[in-house]
């Protein structure tokens, strides 16, 4: 997407799965996660390869090719992927949610969730690579939940 606010990351290592649930893990930034952790959680990160699992139903969240994992519990977000909906962040920079999306298409019959990111974008404000749990842009997160919320 020409107009998202970080690309996504790419480390070079192979399919990596969670061995929670065998989800094929997207490579996140050390920094992401160094963020996101609880200060508890913190205190045993190793600096290594990190892989997100976006498996609704998996409690892990990040987890490295030698076996560390962090759970739901060990972050300071919810993590929009496994919350269910209506109850989801998608864009943890604005605070653009599901909930507030369907608010506004209920109250105004569209939704400018979209419109509103990319402005932010534009003026160089977002921080998606820290902020955002995957650590890449959420503007196609932003786009396909509005979509799922026009759909119900």
């Amino acid at each position: 997407m020409g107009d998202c606010c970080c690309s996504p990351k790419d480390d070079g290592a192979g399919p990596v799965t969670c061995r929670a649930c065998q989800t094929k893990g997207q490579p996140v930034d050390e920094l992401t996660i160094k963020a996101l952790l609880t200060e508890h959680a913190l205190r045993r990160f190793e600096p290594g390869s990190y892989r997100f699992c976006s498996d609704a139903s998996c409690d892990v969240v990040y987890f490295s090719e030698t076996g560390t994992a962090f759970t739901k519990q060990n972050v300071r977000v919810p993590i929009w992927q496994k919350e269910p909906p209506e109850r989801r962040t998608v864009c943890y920079c604005f605070d653009e949610t599901e909930s507030a999306i369907a608010r506004e298409l209920r109250d105004t019959g569209v939704s400018h969730a979209v419109d509103r990111v990319r402005a932010h974008i534009a003026a160089h404000r977002c921080a998606c690579d820290v902020r955002n749990p995957r650590g890449v842009c959420c503007l196609g997160d932003v786009i396909a939940a509005v979509d799922r919320v026009q759909t119900r």
